[in-house]
């Protein structure tokens, strides 16, 4: 799987009207490009590489460094291709905030005209911000979610978590190519400078605690919940961003109570259980340690556009006349391309075949 995560400074605000208007025509009309040149599949492909999907974001004008790119080229994308999921191949669903809380339902509602399997999808959808807000705990609440998929059911996820104490927030990509297992080491491309401490039960090192979370799930809840009442007089490390404060007995107790006679046989079955959620994670990984004596990594996974300008005036303002002919460029290429002029299409390549000799 190839993904990838990206540090952002947080950002309020949203796009006024003429500019967002004009992403979305501008959106539209590049995605129906590169579907007619590579296919849906590709175009998930470019969404799910962190640096593609900023380029994307800087050639529609946004802020090129700030949070609200990723909330509003998705909308603008959502926006674009509606009505044209037949012709484009390519299927959004869910949003910011609220938004994203029906993107299941947006799932179901795709699949009942195409031949996608909603239940694969909806589980992709729901493990993949699973992983983001409670295996992986950095400090970023997740605010947004965009699931994007064909009619193959091939699909990507974009989503986003601010920190409002460092007024950063952090932009999570999926693609679900060759998913073997949501669980261990799924990010695998990060673009960001920042390096901090994180709870991370994805991390490779992390194996054995999930194994241990695991066989919790297997055990008696009463065995587990006496070993619970010890935790309250260890004194644990600094570095551990977990402590006794993290147990809850009433609600661990009743996590056990329900998945006990379920038996999940795997970590990735515990986090896909409902009710389990980052504070049940971070209790459990530390009941793992003190049973088993495998504890948890602490490794954040962060390894480190001008073309119409942006719309706070970086590098410059926004050029409307540049970017409406911009957008009817595109237009007239495709509809010439669907009855054999491809001159435009072929005109594009050159120019691009041009500047990346350069």
């Amino acid at each position: 799987m190839r993904s990838g995560i990206v540090n952002l400074p947080l950002h309020g605000g949203k796009a006024p009207a003429w500019l967002f208007e004009r992403m979305t025509r501008l959106a539209r009309e590049l995605t129906r490009v590169l579907v007619a040149e590579f296919g849906p599949e590709e175009v998930l492909h470019r969404l799910s590489d962190p640096f593609w999907f900023q380029a994307f974001g800087c050639l529609l004008g946004f802020d090129w460094h700030s949070s609200g790119l990723t909330t509003t080229v998705c909308g603008a994308l959502k926006e674009g291709l509606r009505g044209l999921e037949g012709e484009t191949g390519v299927f959004v669903a869910g949003g910011k905030g609220r938004v994203s809380r029906r993107t299941p339902q947006e799932i179901e509602e795709h699949c009942n005209h195409i031949a996608a399997d909603p239940d694969i999808l909806v589980y992709a959808s729901r493990m993949s911000a699973k992983v983001d807000s409670s295996a992986l705990q950095d400090d970023y609440q997740l605010y947004h979610h965009a699931f994007f998929f064909s009619k193959q059911g091939a699909w990507c996820v974009v989503q986003q978590g601010m920190n409002p104490a460092t007024r950063y927030a952090r932009r999570y990509h999926w693609l679900g190519d060759g998913v073997e297992d949501f669980c261990c080491e799924p990010h695998e491309a990060i673009c960001c400078d920042a390096r901090g401490q994180a709870f991370n039960m994805v991390a490779s090192e992390s194996g054995a605690n999930r194994a241990a979370i695991a066989a919790l799930f297997r055990e008696e809840p009463a065995k587990i919940l006496a070993e619970a009442q010890k935790i309250a007089t260890l004194e644990l490390p600094e570095r551990h961003h977990i402590t006794p404060a993290d147990l809850n007995s009433a609600r661990l107790h009743k996590i056990l109570l329900k998945t006990y006679e379920k038996e999940p046989q795997d970590f990735e079955s515990v986090l896909g259980t409902a009710g389990v959620g980052a504070k049940t994670i971070r209790a459990l990984s530390l009941m793992g340690e003190l049973i088993y004596g495998e504890g948890p990594s602490f490794r954040d996974p962060a390894r480190f556009s001008f073309a119409h300008g942006g719309k706070d005036g970086h590098p410059y303002p926004v050029d409307c006349s540049t970017y409406d002919r911009s957008i009817d460029f595109l237009k007239k290429a495709i509809w010439a391309a669907r009855v054999g002029n491809t001159e435009k299409v072929k005109a594009m390549k050159r120019l691009n075949s041009f500047y990346t000799s350069k």
